[in-house]
């Protein structure tokens, strides 16, 4: 169960290297190259509520067979593609099939341990393999790219497709609601009508300089759907997300953990890849390297969650990270515009440690306390919670750094420069830097400082914002009493 976690984060992380190759391979354009990489998310955003309860319906060792014949088998098509609409399809079927991945194969793991200690060392293994491969992806997919062509890296998962598919009937045993009644087709079609338009709204608001209707109209739309969809569930007596589970205080207030931490860990790694690139001049595949610390950072601190529980409650070690947390987030407002490299890398790795002991010790708080029957319902909550903080991190973290870099650098642009340019300098600092590659030397280089400078006073506040959030959530969860 951990090698498709592994090779699933790989692969994901390994497509935006790819990026540039199929595009022009391909003849994609940007609409296209835009769909290329968000269908996928999309479409896992959507699903992975159903998957998860329907795992508990069907069986989620037959969910997790089923969903891992299908990855490989849209992989094969991704990656042989001919064209960007069968590129883009293949995501589609990628997306609909990685959403059975993660809930079915925590729900599982929840099965087969019902030792506490031995299910929390299984989530902190499962954990480790997801940030691992989050952390190598950029790393394995330069390699591939560096020896063979784009479809390599999404090749990758058919190997531990196969050795999950032979292996897996003789090591993983069945587990099943055997009360569960029929899915609830209407809150299905709620649940994707709801989830979304969310994304794509909170997607649009982050691309967008001002918010769009459209992105506002998405928002809209996707927040009645969302109420229409939670009216049904408690009405339902079968449901098909159980959002009574939200009553047991430990479970709702580590999905609130998950969910911040996943704000924090977003918003702040937006902006240190545009650090890296925009401020400090690295390469993306460079940047991809510096970054690498934050996603193995989480890795080791799961990795030494379990050990850590053996010594105090797992409350106290969730609130003591995130309180370490919080110190890697307090050291993102001290990088200077010039020479903050060993401060960013050592704050990005200081706050992803700490929320180690969350991702791990947390999920298993969370997988715990509810009973087997329902537990791809948990672990499809759990999902949600992580990817909806990470969606949330970008739009809004995101767009605070944006504000904040389009105040500091209102009246920095000379004199002179036409409006087009003006405009573009004034709301990134990537556009900054193209306008003053054309300015004389002396004005460009003026207009470049501020730039960056404006842009690092926005990696100030956000890392203040983080601080206080993890340091609030640390406080909250240490005066819990949670199992």
């Amino acid at each position: 169960m951990a090698l498709p976690t592994l090779v699933v984060a790989l692969d994901i992380n390994a497509l935006f290297l790819a990026l540039p190759q199929l595009t022009a391979d391909l003849g994609a354009s940007g609409v296209q190259q835009l769909w290329i990489a968000d269908i996928y998310g999309f479409m896992v955003a959507g699903l992975v509520i159903t998957m998860g309860t329907l795992g508990d319906r069907i069986g989620r060792r037959r969910l997790l067979f089923i969903g891992s014949v299908g990855f490989a088998i849209a992989s094969t098509l991704a990656a042989y593609s001919t064209d960007p609409e069968m590129l883009i399809a293949s995501r589609v079927l990628l997306g609909i099939a990685g959403a059975t991945l993660m809930p079915s194969t925590l729900a599982l793991i929840t099965n087969m341990f019902g030792d506490g200690r031995q299910r929390g060392t299984a989530i902190a293994i499962w954990s480790t393999c997801t940030f691992t491969g989050a952390a190598l992806g950029p790393v394995v997919g330069g390699l591939l790219l560096a020896h063979f062509w784009w479809g390599a890296v999404f090749l990758m998962a058919v190997p531990a497709v196969a050795v999950l598919v032979i292996a897996g009937p003789f090591v993983l045993p069945e587990f099943r609601n055997p009360d569960a009644a029929r899915l609830d087709l209407p809150s299905v079609a709620l649940s994707m009508l709801a989830i979304l338009p969310l994304v794509y709204g909170v997607k649009r608001l982050t691309a967008d300089t001002t918010p769009s209707t459209v992105a506002v109209s998405a928002l809209v739309l996707g927040g009645v759907f969302a109420a229409a969809f939670v009216v049904r569930q408690l009405r339902l007596d079968d449901p098909l997300l159980d959002l009574r589970l939200l009553g047991g205080g430990s479970f709702r207030l580590i999905l609130l953990a998950l969910t911040l931490a996943g704000v924090v860990m977003a918003g702040t790694g937006l902006l240190v890849t545009q650090y890296l690139q925009s401020v400090l001049g690295h390469s993306p595949v460079s940047a991809a390297l510096w970054f690498a610390p934050m996603g193995l950072a989480v890795a080791l601190g799961t990795t030494l969650s379990p050990a850590i529980a053996r010594r105090v409650e797992p409350v106290t070690a969730i609130a003591a990270g995130l309180a370490l947390s919080a110190i890697g987030a307090v050291l993102l407002a001290l990088v200077g515009p010039e020479s903050g490299l060993g401060t960013v890398i050592a704050g990005i790795a200081i706050l992803a440690l700490g929320t180690g002991p969350l991702f791990a010790l947390g999920t298993g708080i969370v997988m715990g306390s509810v009973p087997p029957e329902r537990a791809g319902s948990a672990a499809s909550m759990a999902e949600t919670s992580n990817y909806l903080g990470g969606t949330l991190g970008i739009a809004i973290l995101g767009s605070v750094a944006a504000g904040i870099y389009q105040h500091r650098i209102a009246g920095s642009i000379p004199s002179g420069v036409p409006d087009a340019a003006a405009t573009a300098a004034g709301q990134t600092v990537a556009g900054a830097a193209a306008v003053a590659a054309d300015l004389p030397p002396a004005a460009g280089a003026e207009l470049l400082a501020s730039a960056q400078a404006a842009f690092t006073s926005g990696l100030h506040v956000v890392g203040l914002i983080g601080a206080v959030v993890l340091g609030v959530q640390a406080w909250l969860l240490r005066r819990a009493r949670l199992g």
